[in-house]
């Protein structure tokens, strides 16, 4: 049984339960800003961390008018070009999803869209629109799909009988239309991560696709969210302790836009995690997104600082 994280902890923003000084980390640059397309998929996961489902509309879809404003910000803050990323739900479900990939990419920036790269992508109307975007930009979109595990058990038993064999169609077509492709898979049945990454290369050995399973940027294995596992707090000690940085951690760069439900205006969180807690709100606009995070919830240690996570490229 799992243990049960100490009701103490993650309560107060600057302290931890032990009296410690909470870790913060202070916003640098922006390199990738997320937009969740929509909680709507077309599947239900057993283990969704954002509780996306074929009923969910928490999120609501986004559009190109609340796109818009966040493209612009970034060219008033003179970045240069940047990543953007789509999440969701599932992103082709959204009916912009093409518009809106177009205006990221005719902006300069690169693009990441995740997807499950089931039946919504394989729509005739989505698979004209990827191949007009792949032949006009190429290698800067890139698109990740969810395969949990390289087993159809494993992946079935996250995301549906029948999820698996979906998913690898889909796979097939990105990559003999030539798509540059990567995999998210979790790190999960507890095996190493040496075993996960033979697994998946002899999977995608056997399928053809043109993925590097040792490179970690190609194929992503994410640390597992369960918010009832117990984890420590991290106090501004551990940077130390720990080895790590806190520019290493993505809220120093990244940010997530998300509509919410009944909202007029899109909003700004603190990153693609921390979706329902109102303390990881950070405004309307990325001038405004740009405070301290203070790593108070149990993702911030177990996927970001323990876990060495990050949803980025």
């Amino acid at each position: 049984m799992n243990a049960l994280i100490d009701p103490k902890k993650f309560q107060d923003p600057n302290i931890t339960a032990k009296g410690e000084k909470r870790a913060s980390v202070y916003f640098k640059t922006l390199k990738t800003l997320w937009f969740n397309s929509g909680s709507l998929c077309n599947i239900e996961c057993a283990n969704c961390y954002i509780k996306s489902s074929p009923t969910a509309d928490h999120f609501v879809y986004l559009t190109p008018d609340d796109m818009a404003p966040y493209l612009d910000e970034i060219d008033a803050m003179k970045l240069g070009p940047i990543e953007i990323a789509f999440t969701g739900g599932e992103p082709y479900l959204n009916p912009h999803m093409l518009k809106m990939s177009q205006m990221a990419l005719e902006r300069g920036h690169n693009l990441l869209i995740l997807t499950n790269a089931m039946k919504p992508m394989m729509r005739p109307r989505v698979q004209k629109g990827l191949l007009e975007l792949h032949k006009q930009y190429g290698a800067k979109m890139t698109l990740r799909v969810s395969l949990d595990h390289f087993t159809q058990a494993g992946h079935d038993g996250e995301r549906g009988v029948g999820s698996f064999k979906n998913a690898c169609i889909g796979m097939e077509w990105l990559s003999q239309n030539g798509f540059y492709l990567n995999i998210a898979g979790r790190s999960m049945f507890s095996e190493s991560e040496a075993s996960a990454r033979a697994g998946f290369a002899d999977l995608i050995e056997q399928e053809g696709w043109n993925i590097d399973a040792a490179n970690p940027a190609s194929l992503i294995l994410f640390p597992e969210m369960d918010e009832s596992v117990d984890v420590p707090e991290i106090t501004t000690a551990c940077w130390g302790i720990l080895d790590v940085h806190p520019d290493s951690m993505m809220c120093s760069s990244a940010r997530m836009v998300v509509k919410r439900k009944g909202e007029d205006r899109a909003s700004v969180l603190a990153c693609t995690l921390l979706w329902d807690d109102p303390q990881f709100e950070m405004g309307k606009t990325l001038k405004d997104s740009r405070g301290p995070i203070k790593l108070n919830h149990p993702h911030c240690a177990k996927f970001c600082v323990l876990g060495g996570a990050s949803c980025s490229a």
